[in-house]
Order: structure tokens, then sequence, then C-alpha cells
């Protein structure tokens, strides 16, 4: 009878040291490491403004911060056992979970059903019953699922482990999936490159995004958090990273068109002289010059990105030090350094390729550096097409922001979506600028007016 008892009383002693082990406590917050859970890189934008909001956290509570990634399914468990102080992820405040705790809502967006626009359109929900749905496990998409479920128990959906939303709006527009459920900010960023996907209705009301605590979190951290989202939505960080990392998303429209003809009036005029010296000295067409500096900084001399990119060209400060710039908000000196370093780029690419692939493709180096242009153009060889045309480049670059692809690569993960659309605007804004602009040098600057008609409006994407 004792060895019984003694037995059992080892075995309840090893049950809860192994309980103790599985919901083992992290120190504290505040002894000056900060773990957050973020998403893992491969989901795109949404990861990469989690990441950088962490780190601003981190920064203003003076604390070091251990990045802890993770896929969405697995963000919510993690909490609850207490591996982190916080996930910063994009979860959906209007949760009900009795074991979670959620800090302010910085974002709001839409949960789209999307489906191929070739196949028959999805009315309502109850459409969706005999289409194959699919979700990303884990994701704010999935839990707006569940709300619609209470009010339609028909409805389901498969849920995917493996591949990024990005992955599963492709197979969409292949045909291979029926329809996916998403947010309009990730609708957004494949449209870029799938045109036939189409958002047919809001699964629920529009997703409260923010981040997730344990229940028992530390109030003075939570309200720290409180305190640091109020600071960026007053001072603009927040909408500076949101529009760094979404902003790109939005292609050339009607309204881009018309201010960029107005510029053309009122601002052009002060700095033509600038860009036609640039090309004197570069080989470029002015109105190149001019196109980029545009898409860069809207011919603002100022400018600023949140990531310190400065200038008419916005150069980085490792580039304006590779082209001898004292004074990059100079307007002369950032056109003349932004001109020879394109010139440079072309200059370093394989004489083989032809234009106006070398300058399209130059135009993506500008954008995201040379290696993982390159990197662009093995994928692009690998799948057996042509590395040296931008039409067959600008197929595969958008994949560097893929893991299965980009760690294969040298050079890792790169935002190559943001390089397609930023050359596509810029050859936009070329088009205009050669209709508009005669390639002649600039007389003293007069009053000159352009308005949209319509072949202009017919010409936009």
């Amino acid at each position: 009878m004792r060895n019984s008892i003694r037995c059992l009383k080892i075995v309840l002693a090893s049950l809860c040291l192994l309980l103790a082990t599985c919901d083992q406590r992290i120190p504290p917050w505040n002894t000056g490491k900060l773990i957050v859970v973020v998403p893992e890189t491969a989901q795109g934008p949404e990861a990469e403004l989690e990441r950088e909001l962490a780190r601003l956290l981190a920064e203003q509570l003076h604390a070091t911060l251990e990045a802890v990634p993770l896929p969405q399914d697995e963000i919510l468990t993690a909490l609850r056992k207490h591996k982190a102080h916080l996930a910063a992820a994009p979860l959906r405040s209007e949760n009900n979970s009795s074991s979670l705790r959620y800090g302010p809502s910085y974002q709001s967006v839409h949960e789209l059903v999307v489906c191929n626009a070739d196949r028959p359109p999805v009315e309502d929900l109850v459409d969706l019953t005999s289409r194959k749905l699919v979700v990303m496990a884990g994701s704010a998409h999935e839990v707006a699922l569940r709300e619609a479920q209470a009010n339609l128990p028909t409805l389901e959906w498969q849920t995917d482990n493996n591949l990024t939303t990005q992955d599963l709006l492709a197979e969409v527009s292949e045909g291979t999936l029926d329809c996916v459920a998403v947010n309009e900010l990730q609708l957004a960023e494949a449209r870029n490159y799938h045109r036939n996907l189409v958002a047919y209705l809001d699964i629920a009301p529009p997703s409260k995004l923010a981040w997730g605590f344990p229940e028992d979190a530390d109030p003075v951290l939570l309200e720290q958090v409180q305190i640091f989202f109020t600071g960026i939505q007053q001072d603009g960080t927040l909408h500076r990273l949101l529009d760094r990392y979404y902003g790109h998303n939005n292609r050339l429209r009607k309204m881009d068109a018309a201010a960029f003809i107005s510029g053309i009036n009122t601002v052009l005029p002060h700095y033509r002289r600038m860009f036609e010296e640039a090309a004197t000295l570069t080989g470029e067409d002015w109105r190149l010059l001019a196109a980029l500096a545009y898409q860069e900084s809207m011919w603002n001399p100022l400018a600023t990105s949140f990531t310190n990119v400065r200038g008419m060209m916005m150069l980085t400060g490792d580039t304006a030090d590779q082209m001898d710039v004292s004074n990059r908000l100079d307007a002369r000196e950032s056109i003349l350094a932004g001109s020879k370093y394109l010139r440079l780029i072309k200059d370093q690419m394989p004489s083989r390729i032809p234009e106006p692939d070398r300058t399209w493709l130059a135009l993506a180096a500008y954008n995201q550096g040379a290696s993982h242009l390159e990197d662009a153009r093995i994928l692009t060889r690998r799948a057996g097409l042509n590395p040296d045309s931008w039409s067959d480049v600008k197929k595969w670059m958008p994949l560097l922001s893929r893991a299965n692809y980009y760690k294969t690569l040298k050079h890792g993960y790169a935002r190559g979506g943001e390089a397609v659309i930023l050359v596509e605007n810029i050859r936009n804004y070329y088009d205009m600028l050669k209709r508009l602009e005669p390639n002649k040098p600039a007389a003293v600057p007069e009053e000159v007016s352009y308005r949209l008609v319509a072949p202009m409006q017919r010409m936009l994407p």
C-alpha cells in the first residue's frame, strides 16, 4: 500500500512539473526584455508592419525586443501559455475570447469573400455553401467566418496552415480554388498581379484589428500600449507606416492623373532645367527622370519617408554618400545624384539586355536594390522565361516576399511587388509626359495648362 501511495506521489509530482514546464511564466516585461509574438515574414506587408510597430513599442519602453515568429494559427495558443508578453499581430478584437485581452484598435478592415471573376457570381453567404471556400487558419478572416456561421450553420470552409493569403488568392485567380476569405488590404495587393479577382460581399462587420495579451496581462503594460498607440496616431507615425506598407497598392487612377497634370502645370517648370541638366550628364530622357522623381516624391524636394529616405529622388543615406551628395534636400543635388545612380545601375547590368527592358529593370533595382533584382531574374530563369525581359521578370519579382521562394535565393526577403508597381507607375507618368511635353529644351517658364481629355482617360489602367 505504501509503495502504491509513493508511486502515486511520484506520478503527481512529475505531472505538476510537466504542467509547470508547459505554462512556464516568462520574466516580467519591465526587467528589460519585451517578448512579442509576431507573424511569420511570409505573410508579407502585414508581418512587416507588426514587427516595426513592436520595435517602436520596445524602444518606447526602453526594452530589448525579442520577436517570436509564429504561424497565425499558433499565436493565440502561445499567449494562453504565456510564451510572450503580447502578440503584435492583426487580431479581430471583436472576438469574445474569455482567455485573452486586446489592446486598442489601430486599424479597421473589411473581411471579404473573394472569387474568380470568370466564375458565377456570389450573391450572398448562402451561395458559398456550394463553393470551395478556403481561409488561412487562425486569421481574423476565419474569426469573422465563425461569427457569420452563427447565423448560417450550413456555412463551411477549409483552413490552410501552409499557404499565405497571397498564395490562396493566386490559386483563386488560377481557378484552383473557388473563393477565399481575405481582408481589403490583402485583396488590393493581389489585384496588382491578378486582375480577375472580385470581392462579392463582406463576411461580417469590419474587423477592428488589435494586439492580443494573456488574460492576466500586466495592467501597466496594457496602459503603456494604449499610450503608445495614442502617440503614434497623433504624431502621424501610424499613418506613415500604413502608407509605407500598403500605400503602393494603389495604382495610377484618374485622380492620380489629374494631380500629375496639375503638377506639370505648376511644379515641374521650376525643376525642368535640372532634369534636363541631369539628362545631359547621363544620356537619359529628362522626362523619364522627371517621372521617376514624381513617383518618388511628387516633385517635393523636402520629402522624407519614415525610413529616412529623403529628397526629390528619395535617396537613402548610403546612396547619397556613394554619389557624393552633401544635402539630400537640395533639389539639384538630389536630381543629379538620383539620375547618375540610375545610370550606374544600368551600366552594371549585362550588356545584352536591350531597351526599354534595360530601363524598366534598372528602375526596379533603384527601388529594391540590384541584388534583389538579380534574385528575381534567377526565379524568372528557373521558370524557363527570359530574365532579360521586364514583362517576364515582373511576373516573378512579387514572389520575393514568399518564403518558399526567397529562402532558395541568396539575398532573401524583399517587397518585390512594390518594385513592380513603382515601375509600372513610372511608365504611366513617362507616357503622359511624352504626350504633354516635347523633348526640347525648356524656354523661360511660362503659364501652360493641360487638362484630362478622353484619350488620356482611355490610357489609364
